[in-house]
């Protein structure tokens, strides 16, 4: 198949980019090449995937750029450059992936193109983003989760594709040291009070440690400075480390990462709202280091209770997440693995695309 993948104008798809969206982007492109498919990539001039044509409508991902008077007006200028000349050359093409941020962009021109397109989900569901993509009633849409699927009430949602991680990096490692991990995004999101908001859970995190005694290796993104001033830094000691340069990228390379979650003793997914997918769950369990994570969005479709470590019940809070821990023991690194294995390869996402392009393309 001939196949062009829609990618973001934000950040660069390359083998040294940590952030999720480009991650699979790079991987699903890779897998397909693997395969013997024609692929192309269109997206940031920089973006790099062996065996893949860059088609480029940006220097470089819009997050390295400065310099606008209105970043808004910039950014959103990048994109339609993007979706146009999607609608240009689609023809050109079996089937069009799109993958950019925000997805339903590019549906615009998925209406004047003859050449299928399947849009995946990698956003959170919203009432906004709902509204949006119901007014697409013919996309092919595919999300990430059957909970991020269920979070939809007006689009409609065709397939669902788990995200496939590279088993041989997130290799395996049994023995493990005496730390829990957090890798995850101190978020700028607000409610409707204007209150900031942890949607990633980083203090439910530090809350379990300060009770426990037990060492916390924090890192990630910080979107939002003045949360990690308040509600981090005050936090930090001895026992509780932030790990890497306070940026809003992230700083730590793979090799770095994947070093954290081998020989964390578990992972921590404390999260505060549906999580679409959460690859870092994924990505831990490969290495052999078990879960425990709050019973929100796909984390029990992530992760086996009691196998491959524990689902709380959001409502037990802190005391949830210490009974889980005192129980930590009683998993198998070998059963985290094999679970990923099984479920999580860029193999079976690989595969799962495939069958779903040649669906649209029959159609």
């Amino acid at each position: 198949m001939r196949i062009l993948l829609a990618s973001t104008v934000k950040r660069r798809v390359a083998i040294d980019v940590s952030a999720s969206r480009s991650r699979i982007i790079y991987e699903i492109a890779s897998g397909l090449v693997k395969n013997g498919h024609e692929v192309s990539l269109i997206g940031t001039a920089d973006s790099n995937v062996q065996g893949v044509k860059t088609i480029p409508v940006i220097d470089k991902g819009f997050s390295e750029l400065s310099g606008f008077e209105n970043k808004f007006y910039a950014e959103t200028s990048y994109l339609v450059k993007l979706c146009k000349k999607v609608e240009e050359i689609g023809y050109e093409f079996d089937v069009i992936h799109n993958n950019t941020y925000p997805e339903f962009i590019n549906l615009f021109a998925s209406e004047k193109l003859k050449t299928p397109m399947i849009t995946t989900l990698h956003s959170q569901a919203t009432p906004e983003y709902d509204e949006a993509l119901s007014l697409f009633p013919n996309a092919n849409l595919v999300s990430l989760s059957k909970a991020q699927r269920n979070m939809f009430k007006k689009a409609k949602i065709q397939n669902v594709v788990y995200n496939g991680i590279d088993t041989q990096i997130f290799s395996f490692v049994e023995k493990k040291d005496d730390y829990l991990l957090w890798i995850g995004r101190l978020s700028e999101a607000k409610d409707e009070n204007n209150n900031f908001l942890d949607p990633k859970g980083v203090t439910w995190a530090i809350k379990l440690a300060q009770v426990t005694g037990e060492r916390l290796i924090i890192s990630g993104t910080v979107e939002d400075s003045d949360f990690y001033e308040r509600d981090i830094k005050p936090n930090l000691n001895d026992k509780i480390q932030w790990v890497g340069p306070i940026s809003k990228e992230q700083k730590l390379n793979r090799e770095e990462i994947v070093g954290l979650m081998q020989k964390a003793k578990a992972f921590l997914m404390t999260i505060n709202w549906e999580e679409p997918f959460g690859l870092v769950m994924v990505e831990a369990m490969s290495c052999g280091t078990p879960v425990i994570g709050f019973d929100r969005g796909a984390v029990s479709e992530l992760v086996v209770d009691g196998k491959t470590g524990f689902i709380v019940p959001p409502a037990e809070g802190v005391e949830g997440l210490k009974k889980a821990l005192q129980k930590i023991s009683t998993i198998h690194p070998s059963d985290c693995r094999r679970h990923v294995e099984n479920n999580f390869s860029v193999e079976k996402m690989v595969s799962s695309y495939e069958k779903i392009y040649q669906e649209v393309i029959n159609k």
